[in-house]
């Protein structure tokens, strides 16, 4: 009887991990979205507050109805646009504007620029912390972050945290920021409460850490590097696992219901990987969507993702440095949905 049950446990266990390495998600590229305008892009942004997509764009962002794809405007003058932020209990938003090393603060309702404010070299993403109420810049150019007050619009600190090239930053929603430190291949640890560096944590031997987001919950960070996902323990900075994922990533989300990571991958791809407990991890799926489409954002409540992406010289790869020009007029956003 012990070897029978044994056994059954056993296939049963076996059977689970094919199942699990099978699965299919259902997601695909349900919609595009085409934005007849030419120019770069980085991070879209979705405000969970209504039913505004937010895409930056080269010299301004673009905000349509994530339900539709109509445009319901723009906002200009945001030369070098990375990434966008809002603070709707205030009823403003804030875009990172790489050229002119500064943020626009604007109204969500109207989308009209209400005024600027100074950050360090070429601020890349930006985010709203709900725990500290501050506004906070990755300076990618600058090797530190920018902290903004929010209710003045004023810096209130600058925070050194190493190199150069700065990318995504996420909170633990407890006083913790985490930062990926490109150049070094490191994920920093910031007090936002004291505005102080506490770690810098060695992703390697993954290198060049872009896209970073988080589980509150069970306290992991996903890093996306050249190809591989880093797992990390966000109280003590220990690798947890590696995962393969596709190439030219700038982007990732982690979706808490479904306990789903997504990464963009410039070549064209997603890769899906399925959070089975806090310490074990499985790709599950790859999604065919299109070259260049290397940024993401998610709707918290459809768990729609979206990633912008134009058009190429078949020839080229979009996800070279320096980028190469897209096809005039093919700016798109994907829709990946069930």
């Amino acid at each position: 009887m012990k070897i029978s049950f044994k056994l059954s446990f056993v296939c049963l266990f076996v059977l689970a991990s094919i199942q699990i390495s099978n699965a299919q998600t259902g997601y695909k590229v349900t919609k595009v979205i085409h934005i007849a305008s030419n120019g770069g892009w980085d991070y879209p942004a979705v405000d969970m507050s209504s039913n505004k997509l937010y895409i930056s764009h080269a010299t301004q962002v673009n905000i349509l109805d994530r339900h539709t794809g109509d445009s319901l405007g723009f906002i200009p003058n945001t030369s070098g646009v990375h990434g966008i932020a809002f603070i709707p209990s205030l009823n403003k938003g804030y875009t990172s504007n790489g050229k002119t090393n500064d943020v626009t603060v604007f109204n969500l309702t109207t989308g009209k620029e209400i005024g600027k404010v100074a950050t360090g070299k070429n601020p890349d993403w930006i985010m709203y912390d709900a725990f500290s109420k501050k506004l906070i810049t990755s300076n990618h150019s600058g090797g530190d972050i920018t902290v903004i007050d929010p209710k003045a619009d004023t810096v209130v600190a600058t925070i050194f945290i190493s190199g150069i090239k700065l990318e995504t930053i996420v909170s633990d929603q407890a006083g913790k920021l985490f930062i990926n430190v490109e150049d070094k291949h490191q994920i920093a640890e910031v007090d936002i409460i004291n505005y102080k560096l506490l770690n810098l944590w060695s992703l390697e031997p993954s290198e060049e850490p872009t896209g970073l987001t988080i589980d509150v919950k069970t306290k992991r960070l996903f890093s996306t590097c050249n190809k591989m996902l880093v797992v990390m323990d966000a109280t003590n900075g220990k690798i947890i696992d590696t995962l393969p994922i596709g190439s030219g990533t700038d982007g990732v989300v982690f979706d808490p219901f479904s306990k789903l990571i997504f990464t963009a991958n410039g070549e064209g791809t997603i890769t899906v990987v399925k959070e089975l407990s806090k310490d074990s991890f499985k790709v599950i799926e790859t999604i065919p969507t299109k070259r260049g489409a290397r940024t993401i954002a998610i709707d918290e409540k459809t768990h729609t993702l979206y990633l912008p992406t134009a058009d190429y010289d078949p020839t080229v790869n979009p996800n070279a440095k320096p980028r190469p020009s897209m096809i005039p007029g093919s700016f798109q956003v994907l829709v990946v949905s069930k």
